[in-house]
C-alpha cells in the first residue's frame, strides 16, 4: 500500500498524481471530446457543402490539398519545437538505456503494430495500412505529460523523444515501405493494393516531418539565445503547444468533411480500429516496464522508456496516410482514431506505472513517501 508523505500524513502519490492531471490544459484534458466534436462537425459540414472536396483540391503541396497541408504541418510545427534535440548526445553515456529503447521503437513496436494489424484487420487492407503508419510513427512531445504524471524521469524522456523525431526522419520512409509492400508477401499475403513506393513514402515525410522539424529546431536556435531557456520553456512553449492540438482538430474536421457519409454507414469500424491500438498500448508498455526492471533502470527510468515506447505520433501517421492515400481513405480515418483513444488509454497507464512502482520498485516508493514534496513531481 502507498505510504503518505511525511510532510503531508494525507498525502500520496496518487493524490499528487490527481493534481498535476487537474492542471492539464483544457484542450489536452478532454481531447476525446474536441475529437468526437470536431468529427460531429465535419460531417455536418459534408451534409450541408457536398462538394468541399473538389474545392478543397484547387492547390495542393506534395499532392495534398493546400489547406488541409497547412493544418497537418501545423499540429506538427509546435510539437518539435519542444524538443531541445541538443540532450540526444547524453545518451551516450546510458547505453543499456539507449539500446533498450531503440530495440522498442524500431524493432518491437513496428513488428508488435504489424501483427496486431494483420490479426484484427486482415480484411480491412485501408484500415491496416493505417494501424501500421501508427506503429511506425515513434512518440514525440504528448508522451512528456504522461511521463510527467506518473513521476518518470524528464530528462531521460525529453532525449529519447528528441532522439525518436530525428531517427524518424531517416527511417519512417524504409519501414513503412517495408511493412506495407515487402513484409506481407514473407507470408503469403498480398501487399498494400495501392503502388506504394519509398521515394513517396519519404517526400511526404520530408515535407510533413521534415519541414516542421527543422523549423521547430531552428526556433529553438534563434529565441533560446535571444531570451533564455526559462523563457523558451515556461513562456513561449505553453502558449504555442496547444496550437498543434489546435490542428489537429482542424484537420479532423475537414476530413470527416470529406468522408463522413461512409463513417455513418459503418460505426463500427472505429471499434474495430480501436481495438488493435488499445493491445498495443498495454503490451508495448508492460513489455518496456519488464525490460527496464530487468535491466536493473530506476523506476523513473524505466516509467520514461515505457511512455516513449507506448506513445505514438499520430500527427506524423494522419499526415502521411493522408499524402500518400488521400484524405477521404480509410489510411486516415484510422489515424484520426489513433489521438481519439490515445488520452484516455495512456493516463489510464499512467496508473499502472504507479501502482507498477510499489510492487516492482518498493525502496523507491518509501523514498518518494518519505521525502518532502519537491521539483518536477510537485507541479
Amino acid at each position: 500500500m502507498t505510504r503518505p508523505s511525511a510532510a503531508n500524513p494525507q498525502s500520496t502519490p496518487m493524490d499528487a498524481t490527481r493534481k498535476v492531471a487537474a492542471e492539464l490544459s483544457l484542450i489536452d484534458r478532454f481531447l476525446p471530446l474536441w475529437i468526437i466534436i470536431a468529427m460531429a462537425i465535419g460531417i455536418a459540414l459534408g451534409k450541408a457543402w457536398p462538394g468541399i472536396g473538389p474545392a478543397l483540391d484547387t492547390a495542393k503541396l506534395s499532392g495534398v490539398s493546400l489547406p488541409i497541408a497547412i493544418g497537418l504541418l501545423w499540429m506538427m510545427y509546435p510539437v518539435l519545437a519542444k524538443v531541445n534535440y541538443g540532450r540526444i548526445g547524453t545518451l551516450r553515456t546510458e547505453r543499456r538505456l539507449f539500446g533498450l529503447s531503440l530495440i522498442l521503437n524500431w524493432v518491437v513496436g513496428p513488428i508488435l503494430m504489424f501483427a496486431l494489424a494483420w490479426i484484427f484487420l486482415a480484411d480491412q487492407p485501408a484500415y491496416r495500412n493505417g494501424i501500421i503508419l501508427i506503429g511506425l510513427a515513434r512518440c514525440i512531445a504528448m508522451v512528456l505529460i504522461w511521463n510527467m504524471l506518473a513521476d518518470g524521469d524528464g530528462e531521460v524522456a525529453a532525449v529519447l523523444v528528441a532522439l525518436n523525431s530525428v531517427f524518424q526522419i531517416f527511417m519512417y520512409a524504409v519501414l513503412g515501405w517495408l511493412f506495407l509492400t515487402v513484409v506481407p508477401g514473407w507470408f503469403g499475403q498480398a501487399a498494400t493494393a495501392v503502388d506504394i513506393s519509398m521515394g513517396l513514402i519519404a517526400r511526404n515525410v520530408a515535407v510533413f516531418l521534415g519541414i516542421p522539424l527543422i523549423a521547430g529546431a531552428l526556433t529553438r536556435a534563434i529565441l533560446v539565445p535571444l531570451k533564455g531557456a526559462e523563457w523558451y520553456d515556461t513562456v513561449l512553449m505553453p502558449r504555442l503547444g496547444p496550437t498543434a492540438l489546435l490542428g489537429l482538430l482542424y484537420t479532423i474536421v475537414i476530413m470527416f468533411a470529406m468522408q463522413g457519409e461512409n463513417i455513418l454507414a459503418n460505426p463500427l469500424d472505429v471499434a474495430r480500429i480501436a481495438l488493435p491500438l488499445v493491445i498495443y498500448f498495454l503490451i508495448m508498455f508492460t513489455v518496456a516496464f519488464l525490460a527496464g526492471k530487468r535491466l536493473g533502470l530506476t523506476y523513473r527510468e524505466t516509467a520514461a522508456v515505457s511512455f516513449t515506447a507506448a506513445g505514438n505520433n499520430f500527427e506524423l501517421a494522419i499526415a502521411v496516410a493522408v499524402a500518400t492515400f488521400g484524405i477521404a481513405s480509410g489510411e486516415a480515418l484510422a489515424g484520426v482514431v489513433g489521438p481519439l483513444i490515445e488520452v484516455p488509454a495512456l493516463l489510464a497507464l499512467v496508473y499502472l506505472s504507479l501502482w507498477l512502482r510499489d510492487r516492482l520498485f518498493p525502496e523507491e516508493t518509501i523514498a518518494v513517501t518519505a521525502a518532502p514534496c519537491a521539483g518536477e513531481r510537485c507541479r
